[in-house]
This record gives structure tokens, sequence and C-alpha cells, in this order.
């Protein structure tokens, strides 16, 4: 399972290219309010032994220490990325640190990109929606398309309604990227499934769709991966009616 520092990389990422991490959650441990069935960074009840989640403060001094030497080096950087070990939007200084991750990035490598990738469970909180507002890539998280399907693939905890995330994504007005995992399982990705879903997507009309399927070892082992021509096809409906769809296998 993938444990991650505060920041960490760059690495090449299929989606945002040569992609410097920032983990806003414990450096030996996990965070999250879902335990979805394909996380590469294993199940929550794995990530227990750390709790600690790093301040504001923290992030400034590792953030800006990363971007200096990079800087230094000539290592080119495309986008700042929130993900790490969890739910990046469940730490309490999120929005300060989006702030200052901005302000930092104007300063040593304004041509960057600043993307976080969201389950969206928290894009309905004010501070939250405004910090996401602020930033270049708010890639928020749709797996499926009702609250049973989700309860399968994300296992979410607590109170989880696919109506209230939908809710949310329109207060965007389509300034956001959604991501969506497709896997293959029996009833998974069906295409009553797929048709339901895109019937969000075409609701919450995002500027980018990130279609995807499984690439590393994922705590579910049965879990199996579309090819990108599979996926195309599912998809193919909203490509023909203009929708932008970024499709990675």
């Amino acid at each position: 399972m993938m444990r991650e520092t505060t920041v960490f990389g760059p690495i090449f990422s299929r989606r945002l290219g040569s992609s410097l991490g920032i983990n806003l959650l414990p450096q030996e441990g996990k965070v999250c309010n879902f335990d979805c069935v394909y996380c590469e960074c294993g199940w929550n009840k794995d990530g227990l032994g750390d709790r600690t989640l790093p301040t504001a403060a923290d992030v400034r001094k590792a953030l800006e220490a990363k971007l200096s030497a990079c800087q230094a080096a000539g290592t080119p950087i495309d986008s700042i990325t929130f993900s790490g070990d969890g739910e990046p939007t469940l730490n309490p200084d999120f929005p300060e640190i989006i702030d200052l991750t901005l302000a930092l990035r104007d300063r040593y490598y304004p041509s960057a990109k600043v993307s976080v990738l969201s389950n969206a469970t928290r894009a309905g909180q004010e501070p939250v929606f405004r910090a996401l507002q602020k930033v270049d890539n708010a890639i928020l998280k749709l797996d499926a398309p009702a609250d049973a399907q989700v309860a399968l693939v994300n296992r979410p905890t607590g109170a989880y309604h696919v109506e209230d995330v939908v809710r949310s994504l329109l207060r965007f007005q389509g300034r956001f990227v959604l991501q969506t995992m497709f896997l293959k399982g029996p009833g998974w990705a069906s295409e009553q499934w797929v048709e339901a879903w895109m019937e969000i997507v075409r609701k919450v009309k995002p500027r980018e769709v990130m279609v995807y399927t499984i690439d590393r070892e994922t705590p579910m082992k049965e879990l199996q991966k579309y090819t990108v021509d599979e996926m195309r096809a599912l998809v193919q409906p909203l490509i023909d009616e203009g929708f932008i769809i970024q499709i990675k296998g």
C-alpha cells in the first residue's frame, strides 16, 4: 500500500503530467471517509497507526523547501496536486493550505496548475467549496449514480447520498473535472449503471470528465480492469454530445 510524506515527487501522473504531490493526511497512516475497493492506499483499517495531520505551517515549510529545490534543479512541475493517503478536504486547515499553495505556486512555478483530487463529500461545505473554486483543477469523484452502487464501490462512512453530491457539483457551474473509476464485475459499470451515470454528467456539465480504470494493486483482489477501447465505447454517447472525455487505462 502507498504511504506518502507531506510533499512528495514530482512523479509522472497519467492524468496530470509531472505532478508534485501534497498529502494533507498522516505520513504513516490513512484518513478517509471512503474505503474504496480499488484504493491504492489499502483498506482504512490498515492505516490506523498514524492519525497526525500536517498543519498549514507544516505544509508551507515542506512545500517551499521542495519547490525551491526543484526550481534550482530545473525540475519541471506541471501540477501541484493534493492527493495523498485519503481525502484531503478532511484536513481542517484545507482552505488556508490552498491559499498558501497558490501563493507559493505563483512565486516558484507560475505556469503550474494546482489540482485537488477529492471524493466531493465535503464540497457542499462553504469553506471547502470556496477553496475548491480557487484551484485550477478541482477533480471531483463520482464513481456510481446511486447510493447502493456507491456503497458497493466506495464504501462511505457516515451518511452519503448521490443527490447531495450532485447538488454540490451543480454549484461549480461546470468549473470542475469529474473523475470516475470504471471497474468490471457482476453488475458493476453495467450498461444501465453507465447510462444513469451519463445522465448525471449531462446534468452537472463538468468542463472535462476523467474516466479511468485500475492501474495498481487493489485491496479487493478480484477486481478487473477495462480496456481503453471498452471505456470509450461506454462513454461514446457523451463524446458524440461534445463532452471532453479523458480516458486512461
